[in-house]
């Protein structure tokens, strides 16, 4: 470098880029972002028993006696009612008799869609089809097979490039776990301190939001923790050593932020880059201290009530833009958007009108975070609230021309193609009457800027995009109109005019004319 380069680079007028070993520039933050799966990653939740059916379901019977029921694959969940002595209801002992030898037979349509992650509803041996009442959390339930069974699993899901989380629920067990019979009948049981046990408990300890059937961990007593993640033995460590990548964490907010943050740690100590999410129904931002990503409730109902019209388009980018502030870009990338899953109604039932079903799944795409597909909603499987939600996968619609599979494709892709839409950062474009904001990197040309109407009329508006490397007279191009369709709207100084259809998602894209070799981006990232 001469004498007068270097004296420029050191006032600041040439920006020197900060160099590494061996003279190789150092990665952007979002080069980094793109470096750790868990940024952007496309999530896909798969219940095991309900996934796909077992090769060999005769030879497995046996293991679902009386009040169990093995349901035929073809007949829908359905409501059941309450059995006092069981202490739950009878529709969490139906059962359709998927495993995990069964699930690997389908990860090639998982990773066909462009799913980055493969999350299983629990898998721990429990009594109930939904498993959130553990008997021993270190063994697999043997509907589902057993720890060899799961290596195998996970080895294909890596081979295939995508990563596997599981979920963790350890602020409760099942009422029939032999340890909490044990504590419960003799007070001077090793496990009694285990769990909450007294006469002012309903039903003699204390459960979880009720439910007799889950008494709760006492988490304050330090075996617990050691067994849950503390030790090189304890679940949360064996899981991730025998092949999963990280936990998704059942009610997390029970485990209160003390708890929480050991158990991260844990999971980085064991293996570092792994995912720690919490089920967070908060406002998320105290609770990312401790975790790192949360499942996004909280942008859900931004979503849901944009939609719906209970919040007021821009209202709606607002309350993103402070959610994102307030919580960091980088958490709420590795953030789950959930619109729906096993405790919610089934997407198609929540928005049946496919245009409005259409915006949220678009918001759900192009908004900061990692997209959670429910089983199913790829095919636009109908159901209401639990059980109906969780009816066996629907394979008889997995069609090239079921259009919710075309639909979904093409969100996926984008996603894929567009690295803004993954890592970028998020800005609000400032509007009155749409849901408008900009997924930006470091590159201009990254940029996607995201209008939602989801009103009844058409919206025109003349709106600020406070992006300065975007240039004026660029055409903008809606990436979700066909192919070869003409630009929308022209880039200003700042300010552009945007029309939006009801009911209806723009992601415009800038394209530089072209002029002859001419480019106005020629000197800008």
């Amino acid at each position: 470098m001469t004498h007068t380069l270097q004296r420029i680079v050191a006032v600041g007028l040439l920006a020197a880029p900060v160099l590494v070993a061996a003279g190789t520039a150092a990665p952007t933050v979002y080069e980094q972002r793109e470096r750790d799966w868990r940024n952007g990653a496309i999530v896909y939740q798969v219940i095991v028993d309900r996934f796909v059916p077992s090769a060999d379901l005769a030879a497995k019977r046996g293991l679902y006696p009386p009040p169990k029921v093995l349901r035929d694959w073809s007949e829908p969940a359905r409501p059941g009612t309450y059995l006092a002595d069981a202490k739950l209801n009878s529709q969490e002992l139906d059962f359709w008799g998927g495993d995990l030898a069964s699930l690997a037979t389908r990860l090639d349509h998982v990773k066909g869609l462009g799913a980055d992650v493969l999350y299983l509803n629990p898998i721990h041996l429990a009594y109930t089809n939904h498993k959130y009442d553990a008997l021993d959390f270190q063994q697999i339930s043997p509907e589902y097979g057993n720890r060899a069974d799961f290596k195998r699993l996970a080895a294909d899901v890596h081979a295939r490039g995508m990563k596997l989380v599981l979920d963790g629920v350890f602020n409760h067990m099942g009422r029939n776990a032999p340890i909490f019979q044990q504590a419960l009948a003799d007070p001077h049981s090793r496990w009694r301190d285990w769990f909450a046990i007294g006469p002012q408990y309903t039903g003699g300890a204390r459960v979880w939001t009720g439910f007799q059937n889950l008494p709760e961990l006492n988490l304050e007593h330090p075996p617990v923790r050691r067994y849950l993640y503390e030790a090189p033995d304890s679940v949360l460590r064996s899981y991730l050593r025998d092949g999963a990548d990280g936990w998704r964490l059942d009610t997390a907010y029970e485990l209160g932020h003390r708890y929480l943050r050991d158990l991260t740690d844990a999971a980085h100590r064991e293996k570092p880059g792994s995912l720690v999410v919490g089920e967070i129904v908060n406002y998320p931002v105290a609770w990312l201290q401790s975790l790192d990503a949360v499942m996004n409730f909280s942008l859900r109902d931004i979503v849901r009530g944009a939609a719906t019209g209970e919040i007021a388009p821009a209202t709606a980018a607002r309350m993103t833009e402070r959610l994102v502030r307030d919580a960091g870009i980088e958490p709420m990338l590795k953030s789950w958007v959930v619109i729906d899953n096993h405790d919610i109604p089934r997407i198609s039932h929540q928005f049946p009108r496919t245009s409005q079903r259409r915006l949220v799944q678009a918001l759900q795409f192009s908004l900061p975070g990692s997209p959670n597909i429910y089983y199913g909603a790829e095919l636009g499987m109908a159901g209401a609230g639990d059980p109906e939600n969780r009816s066996p996968m629907r394979w008889d619609l997995l069609r090239d021309d079921n259009p919710e599979l075309a639909w979904m494709r093409q969100l996926v892709d984008l996603r894929k193609q567009h690295r803004a839409l993954r890592v970028g950062d998020y800005r609000r474009i400032e509007s009155d009457r749409l849901l408008a904001f900009e997924r930006h990197t470091d590159r201009a040309l990254d940029t996607v800027l995201v209008f939602a109407n989801p009103g009844p009329q058409a919206v025109t508006e003349r709106v600020m995009v406070a992006n300065a490397h975007l240039m004026d007279d660029t055409p903008m191009r809606d990436l979700l109109a066909a192919p070869g369709a003409a630009p929308v709207a022209t880039f200003g100084a700042g300010l552009m005019t945007v029309t939006v259809p009801p009911e209806t998602v723009l992601m415009l894209k800038p394209t530089p004319r072209e002029l002859g070799g001419y480019n106005r981006y020629k000197r800008v990232p």
